[in-house]
């Protein structure tokens, strides 16, 4: 460069150029909100030195990006600089147009390398039910799928994480799914990636039924992404006027994680709110981690903060806290 500066801080420069309107705005508006509250293909499932390591799931900015505060592109910059994450995970919504975009994943590859931020993974959703009763509308999910593959295996991603969407009873939804699910991990498989399944909502939030799909599909690359929270399997609503009541079917999130942990590429440590100590109020991150760390898994815990109060950054960095929490008092 003519005036000197090195390549990293260039990329810095010019990635916080990027930011200039979108982060500024964040910022502005989450330092406000703070102050008013208070054998596969590669994944990151390797030992190392820590328990675990943090990353950073994007949907935890969502209400930010949707209001156009922050972009896709802003996304690694701020877990970083705002965060101080050094990996990240997308979500497809956030750039849903993007995924042939050459120059664009050139760009966004470009800023996490100025920040030294690693891509783990791309959270695919809205690309078709993989396990639809139809066969050619089933084929079709999986082909929606393949230029997400492409576009993380271009950011250096190890997974693409997606659903496994069905209908009909519970055995013919386990087949349907383990079909789909078994085409995509193919293909993957050529780009040397892995298929990652999440709890997230119907049947794939019963730990017992993702674990039998993953069993029915028998892929090293097809695995799961465990999450602390979206265990809700059904809701429905009863009675009439006042009285009427939501009536939830929920799958004990211990249990569900336990089974789905030995086939884990990923984790994702859903979070909704503190108490004054700190602690999340719905799930016992101790208890919780010690499950992930006794079933042999030392990658990436993706901080996913989802509550309302207080804002994005506070909850983020709460959540980053008390996984920093946890892992000092394993090691």
């Amino acid at each position: 460069m003519q005036d000197g500066v090195s390549r990293r801080n260039f990329l810095r420069t010019a990635a916080a150029a990027g930011l200039a309107t979108g982060a500024a705005s964040y910022a502005g508006a989450t330092d406000q909100a703070a102050a008013g509250d208070a054998a596969a293909p590669a994944a990151d499932t390797t030992p190392s030195a820590a328990p675990f390591e943090i990353s950073l799931a994007e949907w935890s900015l969502h209400r930010t990006l949707w209001s156009g505060k922050m972009t896709n592109l802003d996304f690694p910059v701020a877990a970083r600089q705002q965060f101080g994450i050094g990996a990240v995970e997308y979500v497809n919504g956030f750039f849903k147009d993007k995924a042939n975009d050459q120059a664009y994943l050139t760009e966004l590859k470009t800023r996490c390398e100025g920040e030294g931020v690693r891509s783990l993974l791309i959270m695919c959703d809205g690309e078709g039910k993989l396990g639809d009763p139809a066969a050619d509308r089933r084929r079709k999910a999986v082909e929606n799928h393949h230029r997400w593959i492409d576009a993380a295996k271009f950011l250096g991603c190890h997974s693409i994480r997606v659903n496994a969407s069905s209908a009909g009873s519970y055995e013919e939804q386990q087949k349907l799914a383990a079909d789909g699910l078994a085409q995509l991990g193919e293909h993957a498989a050529k780009a040397g990636l892995n298929v990652l399944v999440e709890n997230h909502g119907g049947l794939s939030s019963s730990g017992v039924w993702l674990a039998g799909v993953m069993r029915l599909v028998g892929r090293d690359n097809v695995g799961t992404l465990p999450d602390f929270g979206n265990f809700r399997i059904s809701r429905v609503e009863l009675g009439e006027g006042d009285a009427k009541r939501q009536v939830e079917n929920r799958y004990d999130r211990y249990q569900g994680v336990a089974e789905l942990m030995p086939f884990a590429k990923a984790v994702s440590a859903k979070s909704y709110a503190f108490d004054a100590d700190g602690n999340e109020t719905q799930t016992d991150y101790f208890r919780m981690l010690k499950l992930v760390t006794e079933a042999g898994y030392s990658g990436y815990v993706g901080v996913e903060w989802e509550g309302n109060a207080p804002g994005e950054s506070q909850g983020i960095l709460l959540t980053k806290k008390l996984l920093e929490r946890v892992r000092a008092s394993m090691a």
